[in-house]
């Protein structure tokens, strides 16, 4: 039976799998340190679309039928689809998750989506729910720069605290047949509000929700820092994580030798001029699936808590002086490896 942890995570008596993923990327993202662990890049943004927000959907359809082509498993194995992006109306999952033909749930997490949709795929399978669960999630820089700040002709001045959007989609086939890595666990974060609101340094805005929920993992789950190989954030940036490092310290505890954060790993910041480093959804779920799930499946980890993070903002909140929120959300991933 599974077990409920303390305030806000769950234990799972039998832990689902990580059956297989699938990640795709950008031309830029390429071209950083990740680039060649990556399932699928192109040179062409646009994915052959007339529209970013329709390359962002061809993204997420080539990132579920990645996952499911290396399972062997067609789309009608698969229950439900928890599917979200950054847009409004989730008009890139509307897009991408319409030929699968899969009964989908539409998810908003801001850049934490990758973690909501994971914490829900495996809670359906252990809850016996369904065999087959996919969880996809996708960013573009384009769209995002499109939406949320300004067009790109206008040429505006970056500040150093700003992050990249990154252009990818990552998608995860959830299931109970056993496979190299398995969810045993989950901490579902809750809002957290430092009333911040600039919109151009988002690690500051996530920084408070990311100890928050690693805190409340550590506390629910009654463990220490070091019963963790990583504790790895989904895009803090070089600004965001300095400030996680402080306040996880002004609570008694310290994960600076554990930490890692998937906007800092996926472009390197002394050539391809990313600021603070890597953001978006797509962020932290392409670094999943390409960087850190194969160090899991290989047992080089054998305990990773992984926790997305994001900025719950939108351009009405913003253009009305509102404040930008911030939530994360941990997944514990195991190795079953040895």
């Amino acid at each position: 039976m599974n077990q409920v942890m303390g305030t806000q995570s769950i234990s799972f008596a039998v832990p689902p799998y990580i059956l297989s993923s699938g990640c795709v990327a950008g031309k830029k993202e390429k071209e950083g340190p990740l680039g060649r662990l990556f399932d699928k890049t192109s040179e062409d943004d646009l994915f052959g679309e007339n529209t970013w927000e329709a390359a962002e959907g061809v993204m997420q359809q080539m990132a579920c039928m990645l996952a499911l082509k290396k399972a062997k498993e067609p789309p009608e194995k698969v229950r439900y689809l928890f599917g979200g992006d950054l847009l409004r109306q989730g008009i890139a999952t509307s897009k991408g998750a319409k030929e699968l033909e899969i009964p989908l749930f539409g998810l908003f997490g801001a850049c934490s989506t990758s973690g909501e949709g994971l914490a829900l795929a495996a809670m359906a399978v252990a809850g016996g729910f369904g065999d087959r669960m996919l969880a996809v999630t996708s960013s573009h820089f384009a769209s995002a720069e499109k939406e949320f700040r300004f067009p790109l002709d206008y040429a505006n001045q970056r500040p150093l605290s700003a992050s990249w959007t990154v252009t990818g989609s990552g998608a995860f086939l959830v299931g109970n047949q056993k496979s190299p890595v398995r969810i045993t666990g989950v901490t579902i974060g809750k809002i957290v509000d430092y009333g911040l609101k600039d919109s151009q340094n988002m690690g500051a805005c996530m920084a408070p929700a990311a100890c928050d929920t690693i805190l409340r993992n550590l506390e629910d789950f009654g463990r220490k820092e070091e019963d963790y190989d990583r504790i790895v954030t989904g895009d803090l940036g070089y600004v965001g994580q300095s400030i996680l490092f402080d306040l996880i310290r002004k609570n008694g505890r310290d994960i600076k030798e554990q930490h890692m954060d998937c906007g800092m790993l996926i472009f390197d910041q002394r050539t391809q001029n990313t600021s603070a480093g890597g953001s978006g959804c797509g962020c932290a779920a392409v670094t999943l699936a390409a960087y850190i799930l194969p160090r899991l499946a290989a047992g080089e980890w054998k305990r990773v808590l992984f926790v997305p993070t994001g900025a719950l903002m939108s351009t009405v909140s913003y253009n009305e002086g509102e404040s930008v929120p911030g939530i994360a959300h941990g997944i514990v991933l195991e190795s079953c490896a040895g």
